[in-house]
């Protein structure tokens, strides 16, 4: 996260970029990243994206149907106090221990057949922005899993995600459109 945030500051100081207009969008890890930015990012980003993410930890272990992406890289189950790797993957680096400082509008795009990160991480975070009042929208596309196959649904899902960058990050002249 700090290498995300120092290539944000960094990209930021050239003239070409809008400042005003820096949004955050990942997917997979980097819709898990997206998730996290959006707590930590200290107001670099006007707007977050996040497709198939990673939003609570202790969930996604119960759930998941990969257990050996868990097991290997969190250092095994959030019970087993022992384990400092573990303990320190599902406090210090789970996005849910951070929702209290999202402040800028974010989608949550997830699939109703992603075994891999299960439809309860999307949704918990849609639901969480929802009652923090922080502007969100959750795209639910049911028959998709990890990544979007098809055709009509890569169709909305380019519609939908664009509509929401101009929504939110709308180009200073807004007789333009800016994506």
């Amino acid at each position: 996260m700090k290498d995300y945030l120092s290539a944000t500051d960094a990209i930021s100081k050239e003239k070409f970029v809008d400042k005003n207009r820096l949004g955050c969008v990942g997917a997979s890890y980097g819709g898990y990243s997206a998730f996290m930015l959006a707590g930590i990012h200290n107001n670099r980003f006007k707007s977050f994206i996040a497709h198939d993410g990673i939003f609570d930890m202790r969930s996604m272990y119960g759930t998941t149907e990969e257990m050996w992406f868990v097991n290997y890289d969190w250092g095994g189950p959030y019970w087993d106090k022992k384990n400092a790797a573990a303990q320190k993957s599902y406090t210090q680096f789970n996005p849910i221990n951070y929702v209290d400082k999202w402040n800028a509008p974010i989608m949550v795009i997830q699939g109703g057949k992603d075994y891999r990160v299960p439809i309860e991480q999307g949704m918990q975070a849609f639901q969480a922005a929802q009652l923090r009042g922080v502007k969100s929208k959750l795209l639910y596309l049911p028959d998709e899993n990890h990544w979007v196959l098809s055709a009509q649904n890569a169709l909305v899902w380019h519609r939908e995600f664009y509509k929401w960058l101009e929504e939110t990050m709308p180009p200073p002249d807004k007789t333009k459109k800016g994506f």
